[in-house]
């Protein structure tokens, strides 16, 4: 939808939702990215009674388009961002839950100024600051959102291993099972990490409220440290270490490979304040087995990505390019099975 036919739309719905004599949206922005959704940043500057204006910066994400598979619903994400700012996380403020008068279902939140680019974080001078409470930060924000009581919020909806089975061992089969569908040619480092990963499965755990995409990537930032966490569509319940591991996956430290976790910090620098800040009591060889699983599932995600190029579905060169990234999951894989 293009801006001109969705700002009159726009100003209609909030005009219902707030119950306001008229409210106006200004500088109506599409965003870059996000190739199943549209993101479009503006100010609904909304008149009171004694004829003042308010001026609230938002931003309307749509749903994808035809729903996507295995999208979450809207509602769902909805009361999932809702969950999180209630409990203190930093989100964006969610404000509406908008219905098809806008083209399709979407999310209207709070905007918040920041940089999301990883490359600046790790560079710039105008971040040193940041880079140094980063890691303590995110451990302890996910501390946050494993405490979040999926029943408290109607979040029984997310997805969730069955009641007698292992979180790990399900995330495992999940993952072997869209690899074996996927994969156009033999990968002998994916092989070895399914076999070790299934003699490595780790006992029991707790269960919580998985982010699912907790990274460097997917956070605001400024000078201060960490102003929002973003892109919840992968939640599910499941073991809460899971996230710790994904954190540390090789990719996301973006060539500063010395600090582990985003390339900020060290892995007992995440645990420590994860722990201190309320999470639950991990343990170390949990964190690795994880940490295997998540450049396996990294590794495999490339190949997908490659695969939606390779088939026609898209002609996106950055999708294609992904592929190639294959090779660097593999080469980490081996060096952390090597450890033993």
């Amino acid at each position: 939808m293009e801006a001109g036919e969705l700002a009159p739309r726009l100003e209609a719905f909030l005009q219902r939702a707030q119950e306001a004599r008229r409210v106006q949206v200004d500088g109506l922005a599409l965003l870059a990215g996000g190739a199943s959704r549209q993101t479009w940043a503006f100010d609904a500057v909304i008149a009171q009674a004694d004829g003042e204006t308010v001026r609230v910066p938002l931003v309307l994400r749509s749903s994808p388009r035809g729903g996507g598979p295995g999208a979450m619903p809207p509602d769902l994400e909805f009361r999932l961002l809702s969950a999180a700012y209630a409990e203190g996380v930093p989100v964006p403020q969610p404000y509406f839950l908008a219905d098809e008068s806008l083209g399709a279902p979407a999310l209207i939140v709070g905007r918040v100024e920041g940089e999301t680019i990883p490359r600046r974080l790790l560079r710039d001078e105008e971040y040193a600051g940041t880079r140094r409470v980063m890691a303590g930060q995110l451990g302890a924000i996910l501390a946050r959102i494993h405490r979040i009581p999926v029943d408290k919020y109607g979040l029984e909806a997310l997805p969730a291993p069955p009641a007698d089975a292992s979180p790990a061992e399900t995330e495992v089969n999940r993952f072997e099972q869209v690899y074996r569908a996927i994969a156009p040619e033999p990968h002998p480092a994916f092989e070895l990490a399914f076999r070790w990963l299934r003699q490595h499965l780790p006992p029991g755990g707790e269960r919580a409220l998985v982010h699912g995409d907790f990274r460097v990537g997917n956070v605001i930032f400024g000078p201060e440290g960490v102003r929002a966490v973003l892109d919840w569509e992968l939640a599910h319940v499941g073991d809460p270490v899971e996230d710790l591991g994904w954190i540390c996956v090789r990719s996301w430290r973006f060539g500063n490979d010395r600090l582990p976790v985003g390339g900020v910090g060290t892995r007992e620098e995440l645990v420590r304040s994860y722990e201190q800040a309320g999470g639950f009591p991990v343990d170390a060889e949990r964190v690795r087995f994880w940490e295997v699983f998540g450049n396996l599932r990294w590794g495999i995600i490339c190949i997908m990505q490659a695969r939606t190029y390779l088939d026609g579905r898209s002609t996106s060169v950055e999708l294609a390019a992904i592929g190639r990234r294959t090779a660097e999951t593999e080469w980490e894989l081996l060096n952390l099975m090597e450890q033993d």
